[in-house]
């Protein structure tokens, strides 16, 4: 048995994450079930305990202050990934500065490629498929009426349980203290 995967979130609660939601049911259903977000940590192993990682995530983020980050263009990491996106367009620095400060301690992690904050659309199994939905999508998004920023004022330390499917362990508060000890 693999040990469990851990990861770091902002959800995008707004108009925006139900736009993304309801076009990644539409386009990609096997992921339709989860909530838009951006990544701040990728998916990987703790070096402690959950409790630990909890303790770590509210003390990094104590004296961290909310932020607002804008979205630009769809992209896609085709054929390195078969992942389209929505990409931060307005400071993408702040995201990269908070992974780099979160991927320390217990967190720490190599990770396999460059951080990119972006809004994941799809994640498909299949490079093709990503390919094949690229142009739509991207036709989706220019056509999008509504608001392409969004506050950064809390995370949620998440654990994978099976598949593409998460576990929120415990929000936390930028600038605060979790929202609520799990």
């Amino acid at each position: 048995m693999e040990p469990p995967q851990y990861a770091v979130v902002a959800y995008v609660k707004n108009e925006l994450g139900k736009f993304v939601e309801e076009l990644r049911r539409q386009v990609d259903p096997g992921y339709g079930h989860l909530h838009a977000h951006i990544t701040v940590l990728p998916p990987r192993c703790l070096q402690g305990s959950e409790a630990q990682a909890r303790d770590t995530l509210e003390e990094l983020c104590s004296d961290q202050r909310p932020f607002d980050i804008a979205f630009g263009d769809v992209e896609s990491f085709v054929p390195r990934s078969p992942v389209v996106f929505v990409r931060v367009a307005h400071a993408a620095y702040k995201m990269r500065e908070l992974h780099d400060r979160l991927n320390t301690g217990v967190f720490l992690s190599e990770e396999p490629w460059p951080y990119m904050p972006h809004l994941t659309i799809i994640k498909s199994e299949e490079p093709e498929h990503a390919q094949e939905v690229l142009a739509g999508i991207r036709r989706r998004w220019a056509a999008y009426p509504g608001p392409r920023r969004v506050r950064i004022e809390e995370l949620t330390f998440v654990r994978q349980t099976q598949g593409p499917h998460w576990d929120d362990l415990a929000p936390i508060l930028l600038g605060g203290s979790l929202a609520s000890k799990a």
